[in-house]
């Protein structure tokens, strides 16, 4: 035993306490939901002063609530981090992540292998508005270096690949967006603390889908950007949005003010805030209040789900590649697969709990398995408790082409599971009987 210091809680330890003390009114010592959208000044000046940003406080429920604002500062504790910003979704974690530092002209580079509506909102939305997303293959970190000219604003990926399950160099590609001073943005959503820290890793923002494993529970929308707080973006040389003063918000320099440096009134928090007052305050893609308290409760026992989810999926992925109607299992956690030693550098617990896997018979095989499942739901969702199947090719990836699909890792005959943290046999006993069915001609068929 050591010396007890708070200050080395573990992650499990804060996704239980931080962020929350007691109010004084009531002593309620669960956070409680604070259902208001706006918030009663002291007097004049301390109204000034809120909107001038010399003091901390609420205004107004679109920029920040008591209740979300325990659900930033839990986010920022499990990772060590600065801070965070809850959103109303995770595509709108990632459009904020991305639009708050890059504009009309400019790019960034991205892996290719991402969940569909993350690539449809890169190769569309994105591009009306000039800006471009550049897809490489992640593999490699030299690709991504390939990719970059003087208007390039960051690197994105995915921390395991949804659905293929790519395991990358992680530390490569964050070498690699450092030695050109622009920062490396990573989708943890299938991997949160315990699992996997990116910021242990070299990586400088993570952005989530709270409804998935966070949440836990399939009944809430929301996303969150967690900043590690210690970019240097006024080294950097290329971000006036952070380092300059902001037009858009009484000209104030987030740099100066919440920078990563000794002047700094709040250091670390210089690109939270200008998500928080650039976008969130204009574009208002908030969460709600109940949804935070949500997400909280999630919060609470991930580290308990997070374990049972990876024991589970690597007992569904042996059992799988032994199953005679299965023809690969696309599961970085198996001996053999090309990304298993570097899975389990950044994965010890396991990588995941969402991986594809290929059945025998290809697309009328997989709709008959998909329609076969009893236990198992037939979902356009991933990582809540319960152990979920979809085919990705005709719903999450249907938007791309035959080509790009092939280049995400979607296979015409591919289902991608979302293992749960149901009991094991129940799991294995359901995909057994549906991959039975699987291989069953219909009358039609016949």
């Amino acid at each position: 035993m050591t010396d007890f210091e708070p200050d080395d809680y573990s992650p499990d330890t804060l996704a239980l306490h931080a962020g929350h003390t007691p109010d004084r009114d009531t002593l309620s010592r669960a956070v409680p939901i604070y259902q208001t959208t706006s918030y009663l000044f002291r007097d004049t000046g301390h109204a000034a002063d809120l909107f001038e940003l010399k003091k901390p406080g609420n205004i107004y429920t679109r920029l920040s609530n008591p209740t979300t604002d325990a659900l930033e500062k839990r986010l920022a504790a499990i990772h060590g981090a600065a801070g965070a910003v809850a959103t109303s979704s995770g595509m709108a974690a990632i459009f904020y992540a991305v639009a708050a530092i890059t504009s009309a002209g400019q790019n960034f580079v991205t892996g290719d292998k991402l969940y569909g509506g993350t690539y449809t909102q890169f190769c569309f939305p994105l591009k009306r508005f000039g800006i471009e997303a550049r897809f490489v293959d992640s593999r490699d970190p030299a690709d991504f270096e390939q990719a970059i000219d003087e208007n390039t604003r960051l690197l994105y990926t995915e921390s395991i690949g949804n659905p293929k399950g790519n395991v990358d160099d992680i530390e490569g590609i964050a070498e690699v967006a450092h030695r050109h001073k622009i920062p490396l943005i990573v989708d943890n959503t299938v991997a949160p603390p315990p699992l996997f820290n990116p910021f242990e890793h070299g990586v400088d923002i993570a952005v989530y889908s709270l409804t998935k494993m966070i949440g836990g529970h399939g009944t809430s929308l929301g996303g969150a950007v967690v900043d590690k707080g210690d970019f240097d973006w006024k080294a950097a040389g290329r971000y006036p949005e952070i380092t300059e003063p902001d037009l858009a918000y009484h000209g104030v320099n987030f740099w100066e003010r919440f920078g990563n440096h000794e002047k700094a009134v709040t250091p670390g928090l210089a690109y939270l805030l200008k998500i928080r007052l650039g976008l969130m305050r204009d574009l208002g893609a908030a969460p709600s209040p109940f949804n935070s308290w949500l997400f909280i409760q999630g919060l609470e026992t991930l580290p308990l789900r997070a374990r049972a989810h990876v024991a589970n999926a690597a007992a569904v992925a042996r059992f799988l590649r032994e199953h005679p109607a299965v023809t690969s299992v696309d599961y970085a956690g198996l001996p053999g697969h090309p990304d298993y030693e570097r899975a389990r550098y950044y994965f010890p617990l396991g990588p995941g709990a969402v991986f594809g896997f290929e059945i025998k018979g290809g697309v009328e095989a997989g709709k008959r398995f998909i329609n076969a499942v009893r236990l198992a739901s037939h979902v356009a969702n991933i990582l809540d408790a319960k152990t979920l199947v979809i085919h990705p090719a005709s719903t999450t990836h249907q938007q791309l082409s035959p080509e790009e699909q092939l280049n995400a890792g979607v296979t015409p005959g591919l289902i991608r599971i979302s293992v749960g943290i149901e009991n094991l046999e129940d799991i294995l006993g359901d995909l057994d009987q549906a991959l039975r069915r699987s291989q069953e001609a219909t009358t039609e068929e016949a």
